[in-house]
């Protein structure tokens, strides 16, 4: 399989599907249920960033030209149609996504420059566990695919030849084999964003989830 981020695999289309689905998903994760009223910024910040492929942001690229971002609004008086509070706010936000882009494009980075190293961990390590969405099933209200994508942490009982290991799992996983390929593994960080509570899911024996019934 290859990564994405580096286009010679020809994962550009990829790259670019996997940035906006993390900046997404971050966005869920900063504005909470208002996530949805952020698309125009996050679409805004997007098209107004440099992309190293096209050696210029898509709006420039396309148009021939900067676009006016609110910083520029407020230099050419603008701010008295939309108002000086709500254009710092606006200021603000475009701010906090176009970090976060910042962030995706780094982890992305440096998750592309570790698969090309061999992924190992040791016994005792903790681990998260990758989960896939049953097909067809609404899950988490309208997120879907945004939601995290991970249980655990897991606790490592022992390496099981050059690229899987056993894990030790729950009571709530006993139908579901604990030998997992390294790719279905992620080391565990104590900020992680992405990881399911076994309690809000149910996961059958091939790691695919829906919501816990309310």
């Amino acid at each position: 399989m290859s990564t994405a981020y580096h286009p010679q695999t020809d994962g550009q289309s990829e790259h670019t599907i996997q940035t906006l689905e993390d900046m997404l998903r971050a966005c869920v994760v900063d504005f909470g249920n208002s996530w949805e009223t952020h698309l125009p910024l996050v679409e805004f910040s997007y098209n107004n960033s440099y992309h190293t492929s096209i050696k210029a942001a898509p709006f420039e690229a396309l148009y021939g030209r900067k676009c006016r971002s609110p910083i520029c609004w407020m230099e050419v008086g603008d701010s008295q149609l939309t108002g000086p509070e709500l254009l710092q706010e606006t200021t603000e936000k475009i701010v906090q996504i176009r970090n976060r882009m910042v962030e995706v494009r780094d982890h992305q980075k440096s998750y592309a420059e570790k698969r090309r190293k061999p992924l190992e961990f040791q016994v005792e390590d903790e681990v998260l566990l990758k989960v896939s969405p049953w097909k067809g099933v609404i899950r988490f209200g309208k997120r879907g695919k945004l939601n995290p994508r991970y249980i655990g942490p897991f606790e490592i009982l022992k390496r099981i030849g050059p690229v899987a290991y056993q894990l030790n799992l729950p009571a709530e996983l006993d139908g579901v084999h604990n030998i997992f390929h390294v790719s279905n593994l992620k080391k565990c960080q104590s900020d992680e964003t992405l990881v399911i509570p076994l309690v809000e899911i149910q996961v059958d024996e091939q790691l695919r989830f829906i919501d816990e019934p309310v």
